[in-house]
């Protein structure tokens, strides 16, 4: 006769191993499903990085022209060397102690443009980038002066 707690101990081993047998399927699909979409994935990036491959060399095989709507819509900074930063226009308009009001009066617009040119919605003409250009290198001193001068007009 065989012992009571072999067979309970059997049993129980081969309850339990259904049990995991049945709780692994539902991962096992998704393992699957998990795996199938990963190489979809790495085809996909294959197939672009291919791509961008042949862009890149027809890129560099194409003559070099400039498109000329750009080139009409903004203003040629390069033949006066005038370079534009809204960044570097508010720290001097900061360093001088101006307010945009004035900064304006100085470069010959409104304080609302210069927020504009500050803010980056918009970019100053050519002559307003030379009048910005020679308030850079003055003091708090001659800033002073030039509006009293202008004030005074």
């Amino acid at each position: 006769m065989p012992n009571i707690a072999n067979v309970f101990k059997a049993e129980i081993t081969r309850l339990a191993r259904k049990e995991v047998r049945d709780g692994g399927d539902g991962l096992r699909k998704t393992v699957v499903a998990h795996r199938a979409e990963i190489a979809g994935l790495k085809r996909r990036v294959q197939a672009l990085e291919a791509l961008v491959k042949k862009m890149a060399k027809e890129q560099s095989a194409a003559p070099r022209r400039t498109p000329t709507r750009v080139a009409e819509a903004e203003p040629d900074t390069s033949r006066s060397g005038l370079r534009f930063r809204a960044k570097g226009m508010a720290a001097n308009r900061k360093r001088l102690a101006l307010s945009a009001a004035d900064f304006g009066l100085l470069v010959g617009t409104t304080g609302q443009t210069i927020y504009a040119w500050e803010s980056g919605k918009a970019k100053p003409r050519p002559e307003a980038l030379a009048a910005i250009a020679a308030l850079r290198g003055i003091g708090k001193r001659e800033v002073d002066a030039r509006l009293e001068r202008l004030k005074a007009k």
